[in-house]
């Protein structure tokens, strides 16, 4: 009788830490994992029914356990928040598996997957014809993102017999106010020519954006930083 005290003690303990735990990681940590952050989980989960269950072990050693990682994976949101690099050391970068239409091998490679998981996701997607997909992107989260050619959008353009042409993907040209000279350059535009297009929107530095990008047809679009949402759309 003692020893299932003792079980659901632990185990009440342990869940009110986790969710302390979840709650200072946030959202994403329950929503879109990295591969870190996959890790964590793991553990985490591995840890908190050890103490749960096993006894025989030292609470309080296993509580200690618990907070390090914890508290680990929030200071890693922390630097991947103010870092673009160690962000793209510890998320990756999103991966391109079909371009223009164009089924990219080395993107699928890199990726871990076939050309049966590719089709298998974009008819999860309502895509059952590669035709119909212009951009295919492997997310940091092992989500597959399709973009389809514009006369495949539902949409009354083609019925409408209107001429289309692809939008393409949206070029990132600034990201927290650190400007992405490899983007540009794929873009075949240069750090003038941004500097200009911002100055008409009357940005003198990149400072105070959080996002810029630029679409097939030169248009830059802004995101500023520290932008509040509108009161009457928050979510409690």
């Amino acid at each position: 009788m003692s020893n299932f005290i003792n079980i659901c003690f632990r185990t009440i303990l342990v869940l009110i830490i986790l969710f302390f735990i979840t709650k200072m990681l946030g959202k994403k940590q329950i929503s879109q994992l990295n591969f870190f952050d996959y890790i964590v989980g793991i553990t985490i989960g591995s840890i908190a029914a050890d103490i749960s269950l096993d006894i025989e072990k030292g609470m309080i050693a296993g509580i200690v356990s618990l907070l390090i990682y914890g508290f680990s994976s929030y200071f890693c949101s922390l630097i991947t928040i103010k870092s673009i690099k160690a962000r793209r050391f510890l998320s990756g970068v999103p991966t391109v598996l079909v371009e223009k239409g164009k089924i990219i091998e080395s993107g699928l490679k890199k990726s871990k997957i076939d050309i049966n998981d590719l089709l298998a996701e974009a008819r999860e997607s309502g895509y059952f014809n590669l035709d119909e997909i212009d951009y295919a992107l492997m997310e940091i989260n092992g989500n597959i993102s399709f973009l389809p050619k514009e006369n495949e959008k539902p949409v009354t353009k083609k019925d409408m017999k209107i001429k289309c042409s692809n939008e393409g993907l949206t070029v990132n040209a600034i990201i927290d106010g650190v400007y992405m000279e490899n983007n540009m350059k794929e873009l075949g535009k240069d750090k003038n020519w941004l500097n200009h297009e911002l100055k008409i929107k009357g940005y003198d530095n990149y400072n105070n954006i959080l996002l810029a990008t630029i679409d097939n047809n030169f248009k830059v679009t802004i995101y500023e930083k520290n932008v509040k949402p509108i009161k009457n759309t928050v979510l409690e």
